[in-house]
């Protein structure tokens, strides 16, 4: 065999970047708690604000005890970016609890794509659904047990990153 030709394929095969794209969601939630993508939060009785820019405004719920899909969790964070609802952030912590929130995003959104040799366990795991209006994006550090999930607009969510400088202050 010629190993010359050997080593140039492993290189090449070794190259080639590994695909970590998203699953495709098979359930678009459009929103969040029936809280629609781009419906303006401010007037809403059961929210408040937590913390507010001029173009990022975050919100949590009033008077309930944070649950994403009945499962108890450190926090909930809404966020508008130029007064429409653009984000969710989920905090959590546990194993028990991020195996729970996984059956959930799964049975929900689509199964993780299990491919051969990819390592569903490690220090920090990332897990991605994308529909046509929503994109889903967990991760999780094991070393800590914690959680955080995001809930995206696909339109609005990126204007986020136009309200970061370039000196990022």
């Amino acid at each position: 065999m010629n190993r010359p030709l050997v080593l140039l394929g492993l290189t090449l095969l070794l190259a080639q970047p590994t695909p970590s794209g998203a699953v495709p969601m098979t359930n678009d939630p459009k929103g969040f708690e029936n809280i629609a993508w781009g419906s303006a939060l401010r007037s809403r009785p059961d929210l408040e604000v937590t913390r507010e820019d001029p173009h990022v405004v975050e919100y949590r719920l009033k008077g309930t005890v944070p649950a994403f899909a009945g499962i108890p969790v450190e926090s909930i964070r809404l966020s508008a970016v130029d007064e429409q609802f653009a984000r969710v952030t989920v905090r959590y912590h546990g194993e028990n609890t991020h195996k729970r929130i996984m059956l959930y995003l799964e049975r929900e959104f689509g199964p993780i794509e299990r491919i051969p040799g990819q390592m569903m366990r490690g220090l920090n795991q990332q897990y991605n659904w994308r529909g046509s209006d929503s994109e889903i994006n967990l991760t999780y550090q094991a070393s800590t047990e914690r959680g955080f999930i995001f809930l995206d607009s696909r339109t609005l969510a990126p204007r986020f990153n136009d309200q970061i400088t370039d000196s990022a202050e």
